[in-house]
């Protein structure tokens, strides 16, 4: 949903979710060469779902796939993330670590025994039958249901539009729930499911007050950018990768030939998503799913990611007792929302099944068919960190690399600059932290989830894994970030000037930051975008 896009191991918040949007559908958006004019209306903002996951049991390995093992309750190590994945502070797990996942710390809830009205109260198991869907999905959902997390400070030079949703509803649902269930049955016979599959798959399912919950809850804290990091890209994971690199080297190989998509960024996405698999998520898709459907959270997406769940099913891409995932109904190695599964997975096996549970080869695959549909560029580098040069009139945004190093930036590696390819100046903590180049495979990786953080995440965690080194800049560590109530005050303070940022919402996006770049400009401010206490103060003080 991979964070976004704002990270695991304690509470998931629904603040930290709409701080991190989720990977979104709209065309993956290059930055544009601004100096700093007024911003125009946004478009309407989208808040991404959350997600959680829970720990898996280590599970041997079979011919490229893994035995399916007992889920059970994890809390992960990962850190809190800017993307929004991992358990509420971590940037390391399945969805969380957007560097880290935060990871739900309840086990997963087991659906009741009691069958529901009209509804076979047998053993879930999804029929295998292969009768294809008459109606497919109308919206491809973000791969990633953002895991609740704490939202991550960056100055953002702008990010993909996640899929537009519907306002939160969490009012009580205006019928019961087997009634709601029941009301689903000709969408999903329109879509192809069979009343056998349907009922199998809601057989004793019942609301689950956990999921419903996590809807509701806030974050009053923001997490800088250096933070996330931290916990997102460690050793410990590092070294994981470098194991799975090892491991499925040829599947590596296969995607990379058949894709454009180098393996570094596969294997960044993986361990951000879910730390190479240890943390998928365990809770039951079906129940959680219908549950956000039923309380109509965000309008009718949950409604559609579940008759697409049971699409899945009917097409036997996996077992009912085995479709697990987060609390949003993000699932397998790389966590695919269920629609996303359908536009994107790939059956790189060859076993007949698309199975990116259990598969590595699938996972793999499929993950890299996902970012080559939205515009990988092969060969060129999601970004570069580089050294400004001494007096920069901080007026030049995005140019091509040639163009840059005639201005006198330099790589901080000592490498020389890649020969071609457009990029764009990106200060995540501002002019005083590390400062990036990031290409359009950065706007790609943010399709993925689109948080600045989880995409800066997922690129140095693939360049680690395959041996690249730690980032040269130094972060601004003593300095305090913005909080909630002084996000929401800055945003007013914006619009009061007659900036166009939209509903202030504590979330700066790609509307906010121009809007602080022009203030900064306008005050004689470095115009880095970050929005700071000193930017604070400073619209403060301005009538």
């Amino acid at each position: 949903m991979g964070r976004l896009g704002w990270r695991t191991a304690g509470a998931l918040v629904l603040w930290a979710a709409m701080a991190v949007p989720v990977a979104a559908n709209a065309p993956a958006q290059v930055p544009l060469k601004t100096t700093g004019a007024k911003v125009q209306p946004p478009q309407a903002a989208t808040k991404p779902a959350d997600k959680t996951s829970a720990k898996a049991v280590p599970a041997k390995t079979k011919q490229g796939k893994i035995v399916p093992a007992k889920s059970t309750a994890a809390k992960s190590t990962s850190a809190k993330s800017a993307s929004g994945k991992s358990p509420a502070q971590s940037a390391a797990t399945a969805s969380g670590v957007p560097a880290a996942k935060a990871t739900a710390a309840s086990k997963p809830s087991t659906p009741s025994a009691q069958a529901r009205p009209a509804v076979a109260a047998a053993k879930p198991a999804a029929a295998k039958a292969t009768a294809t869907p008459t109606a497919s999905a109308k919206r491809v959902a973000p791969v990633v249901a953002a895991a609740a997390v704490d939202p991550v400070v960056t100055a953002s030079l702008g990010s993909a539009k996640p899929a537009t949703a519907p306002a939160l509803q969490t009012e009580a649902p205006e019928m019961p729930f087997d009634a709601f269930v029941e009301s689903l049955w000709h969408q999903a016979r329109a879509r192809g499911v069979q009343r056998t599959t349907f009922d199998a798959a809601f057989a004793g399912v019942v609301p689950d007050p956990k999921v419903a919950e996590l809807t509701r809850r806030q974050s009053e804290f923001v997490k800088p950018v250096w933070d996330y990091l931290d916990s997102a890209v460690t050793q410990a994971r590092i070294e994981k990768g470098r194991e799975m690199a090892a491991e499925w080297q040829s599947a590596l190989a296969a995607a990379e030939r058949r894709y454009g998509v180098e393996r570094s960024v596969i294997l960044g996405i993986w361990g951000m998503e879910t730390n190479y698999g240890t943390f998928t998520g365990g809770k039951d898709v079906i129940r959680s799913l219908a549950t956000l459907a039923h309380i109509g959270y965000r309008g009718d997406f949950f409604r559609d990611e579940l008759l697409t769940a049971l699409v899945i099913l009917q097409q036997g891409h996996i077992d009912r007792e085995d479709m697990k995932g987060s609390w949003a109904g993000a699932m397998g190695q790389t966590q695919f929302m269920p629609s996303s599964f359908m536009t994107y997975a790939v059956d790189a096996d060859g076993d007949g099944h698309k199975n990116i549970w259990t598969s590595m080869p699938d996972a793999i695959a499929s993950t890299a068919n996902y970012l080559h549909k939205h515009g990988w560029t092969p060969g060129l580098p999601w970004a570069v960190e580089v050294r400004r040069p001494e007096g920069f009139d901080w007026k030049t945004r995005t140019a091509s690399f040639p163009a840059w190093s005639r201005l006198g930036f330099r790589r901080a590696d000592g490498k020389p600059m890649p020969h071609g390819g457009e990029a764009s100046l990106f200060l995540p903590a501002g002019a005083s932290g590390p400062i990036f180049l990031v290409t359009s495979n950065f706007a790609v990786i943010k399709r993925y989830n689109s948080s600045d953080a989880y995409a800066l995440g997922v690129g140095h965690l693939g360049d680690r894994v395959m041996g690249g080194t730690q980032l040269a800049g130094d972060w601004p560590v003593g300095e305090r970030p913005l909080d909630r109530d002084q996000r929401f005050e800055l945003q007013r303070h914006l619009l009061r000037m007659g900036y166009d940022v939209g509903d202030p919402d504590g979330r700066f996006g790609t509307k906010t930051r121009d809007a602080v770049r022009d203030f900064q400009e306008r005050r004689g401010l470095v115009p880095d975008g970050y929005a700071n206490h000193t930017v604070l103060q400073a619209l403060r003080e301005t009538r």
